[in-house]
């Protein structure tokens, strides 16, 4: 479990591993009491600086003791029907070393059933040890299988809680756009490139992935992968334009008339 001041939202994630063999939060120097939180519940928090989700994944596995490992992020929970999923699996029923696990998401007081959001699913969370690494993106990093083949899918879902509150929404747009601008080649952003990108964006989530049956909430989506895309793309012509300030003399006191 990766975490950086995820105090309202550790508790609860760890709480619903309780059940693995071992728990390792791979905190990268949390202030708000997360690693107190976490040890307090029976965890092992290793500290890890961040230099991006992918390189932080994998240093997180590098800590892990078990022949299978199961990732879930502090926004995630277990349910009791993937834990015992899981628990069938790792017990000798695997036909895959790697699975995918689907995500229920809850935003804005009801599960998100359309928007591409159910059931929506990242890299694969359940995996034996050295059968697959993480891609080095700073952000939405992606996999490589190490043992060969292609990776099952569990039945059950776990659950997501994405957000906490609008206030979240957009310091996560700032800081994964802050991100995502360095996953663009340099010369391949600019703005009108970044306002085609958005506007596609927020049309695919709202209109082709049915985020209007999910209501404000789904126009939120929406327009939080407007944002993210926008700023992406505008950070990184910013970048590569590296405007300068003008020059200016210094201004000094001049002799008044007499």
């Amino acid at each position: 479990m990766i975490a950086f001041n995820e105090a309202e939202k550790i508790r609860d994630a760890v709480s619903s591993v309780l059940w693995a063999d071992e728990i390792i939060v791979a905190d990268s120097h949390s202030t708000d009491g997360t690693v107190e939180i976490a040890e307090g519940l029976g965890a092992r928090v290793v500290q890890i600086d961040f230099q991006g989700f992918g390189d932080l994944r994998n240093r997180a596995i590098a800590q892990c003791r078990g022949d299978w490992i199961f990732s879930l992020d502090a926004d995630e929970r277990c349910t009791p029907e993937v834990r015992d999923e899981v628990l069938a699996l790792v017990d000798g029923a695997a036909r895959h070393d790697a699975y995918w696990v689907p995500r229920r998401n809850y935003f804005m007081g009801r599960w998100i059933r359309h928007s591409g959001w159910y059931p929506n699913f990242r890299q694969p969370q359940l995996f034996r040890r050295g059968a697959m690494r993480y891609t080095m993106e700073p952000v939405h990093e992606g996999y490589e299988m190490l043992s060969g083949g292609q990776p099952g899918v569990l039945r059950h879902a776990i659950s997501q809680f994405p957000f906490r509150n609008l206030d979240e929404v957009m310091r996560k747009a700032n800081r994964y756009s802050t991100l995502g601008a360095a996953k663009v080649r340099p010369g391949r952003a600019s703005m009108s490139r970044a306002l085609v990108s958005a506007t596609w964006a927020f049309v695919k989530h709202l209109v082709f992935k049915r985020g209007l049956l999910d209501g404000w909430a789904g126009f939120i989506i929406a327009f939080a992968y407007f944002e993210q895309t926008f700023y992406r793309y505008a950070k990184r012509w910013e970048q590569d334009m590296d405007f300068q300030r003008p020059p200016q003399a210094p201004v000094r006191r001049t002799d008044r008339p007499a």
